[in-house]
């Protein structure tokens, strides 16, 4: 589903980029398309970075217990 949905993507973009070249698009809407993107990608970014966060403290609290089992062995 997500190759469909990247598959469309780029053909909306192959024809509004057509429609540029030959003066037949609405720059206001493009505006608008840049806007709503811009605002998806730091959202995401936003959630990426609190999940990598969240990742680095497991890993750090794994790491913590490995060397208290290390310290075990004989």
């Amino acid at each position: 589903m997500v190759e469909f949905l990247k598959k469309i993507t780029e053909w909306v973009l192959d024809k509004e980029e057509q429609a540029a070249q030959n003066c037949k698009i609405d720059l206001e809407d493009l505006e608008k398309q840049i806007r709503v993107v811009k605002e998806k990608r730091e959202k995401l970014k936003k959630e990426c970075e609190e999940n990598l966060k969240e990742l680095d403290h497991i890993l750090e609290r794994l790491d913590k217990i490995k060397e208290k089992e290390l310290s075990c062995e004989r």
